[in-house]
């Protein structure tokens, strides 16, 4: 099977050029995605018992179309705190959003218990709709790699491309402490109204070596998330697709929504082993690219879009993920 053309079951780029392929401000591209994207957990699932924001995104398309016109408040945001951090890049355009739209009472408020003690942190706090109460919202923006011969997958299969965490592992962080954190006696200070509801809110991308692989319901993984695949560079090679393609090497805060772009800024397949090879000598971590397929931008420039994408690890990731899975198991 074609890795480069298997639509890896829900075809999430080809919706979201069809719902959003108007939009050409990256920022603004990114927070389409943050807010249409389907969310990674499955907030029917049992196991969450309730605790899985959902998110109404019916009225935002006139908004974000609106915003691509003049996006010049979003970006006065982006610039004033600069960052290279994925997560807080993240954080800055959802609290643009909620604060647009009148959701947002605070964000990034750290609890202290002491000079020296940190407790936690409320990535949002919003209004509640009766305005008695204060809704916590902990947000996360996540990739990872399913890394495992095991039958049934489990949420520590789940690797991050750094190998610095899994899903199972995350999963546990926020559940169990992250979303308690309006109990602690610390937080109380913080509040001036108390916390009727706390949620998670988790987007991003899993990535699989058998695009075929689907997970059991009690894992709480959204059927239709956004997903990519993962392979070397040498079996990235040896797909029977490859040679017929364009692609693009997408950098960090480039990751979150399908991406298009002129056509003379993607790579041939030689050029993207080129790149791979420097990027690999200089830091052995995975990189992520898109593939390409043309597409009139109706500008009359040639313009490319992403119809899939994927890690390429280097030739020693694989060993090492599996270590980091049987550490996360133990």
């Amino acid at each position: 099977m074609s890795l480069i053309r298997h639509r890896l079951i829900t075809a999430f780029q080809t919706q979201f050029h069809r719902r959003h392929g108007h939009l050409h401000d990256p920022h603004v591209r990114a927070l389409a995605w943050l807010l249409t994207a389907p969310n990674l957990l499955d907030a029917r699932a049992q196991r969450w018992h309730g605790a899985i924001a959902v998110q109404d995104d019916l009225h935002s398309d006139a908004w974000l179309r609106a915003l691509d016109d003049n996006p010049a408040a979003l970006h006065a945001i982006v610039n004033e705190r600069p960052t290279a951090r994925l997560g807080r890049y993240a954080e800055q355009l959802l609290g643009f959003y909620l604060q647009q739209n009148g959701r947002l009472f605070a964000t990034n408020i750290q609890i202290r218990a002491g000079a020296n003690a940190t407790i936690g942190e409320f990535d949002y706090l919003l209004h509640d709709p009766v305005g008695r109460a204060l809704i916590h919202w902990e947000f996360a923006t996540k990739f990872y790699l399913l890394e495992s011969q095991r039958a049934v997958p489990q949420a520590d299969c789940f690797v991050g491309p750094n190998l610095a965490d899994t899903l199972g592992a995350k999963m546990d962080k926020i559940m169990h402490r992250q979303l308690r954190l309006s109990h602690h006696p610390a937080a109380q200070a913080y509040l001036p109204l108390p916390v009727s509801q706390a949620q998670a809110l988790v987007k991003g991308w899993l990535f699989y070596r058998d695009p075929a692989v689907a997970l059991p319901s009690v894992m709480g993984v959204a059927a239709d998330h956004c997903r990519g695949f993962w392979c070397t560079g040498e079996e990235l090679a040896a797909d029977v697709m490859y040679g017929e393609q364009v692609y693009a090497i997408l950098p960090r805060l480039r990751w979150l929504a399908p991406t298009r772009l002129p056509i003379m800024e993607t790579l041939s397949p030689d050029r993207l082993q080129t790149a791979l090879s420097a990027s690999f000598a200089i830091d052995p971590a995975p990189v992520l690219i898109a593939v390409m397929d043309r597409h009139d931008g109706g500008t009359g420039d040639e313009i490319v879009q992403e119809i899939s994408r994927g890690f390429i690890v280097p030739d020693d990731w694989r060993e090492q993920a599996a270590e980091r899975v049987l550490i996360g198991m133990r």
